[in-house]
């Protein structure tokens, strides 16, 4: 979650989108977090069903940004 809030300064952007308008491709997240493809592929997913995450695809490939409503309404509803 911490690299998705300041992605330009943690990946590259995939060379078919070259900006980070619909999020992260889960390709670079999985080799950043140098963790399975089925961990972190269980990890993204479950911050996706939660909402935390959205998904958007383009063609073959997925991507993830944060959900900064949620998280936002989230953080103060616990404050």
């Amino acid at each position: 979650m911490e690299w998705l809030k300041d992605p330009e300064n943690n990946f590259l952007p995939h060379e078919s989108l070259r900006n980070f308008d619909d999020g992260v491709c889960i390709t670079h997240i999985k080799d950043k977090s140098g963790l399975s493809q089925s961990t972190i592929s269980t990890y993204l997913t479950n911050m996706e069903k939660c909402g935390l995450l959205i998904l958007t695809r383009h063609g073959k490939w997925s991507y993830l940004k944060r959900n900064e409503k949620l998280i936002k309404e989230y953080t103060d509803f616990l404050r």
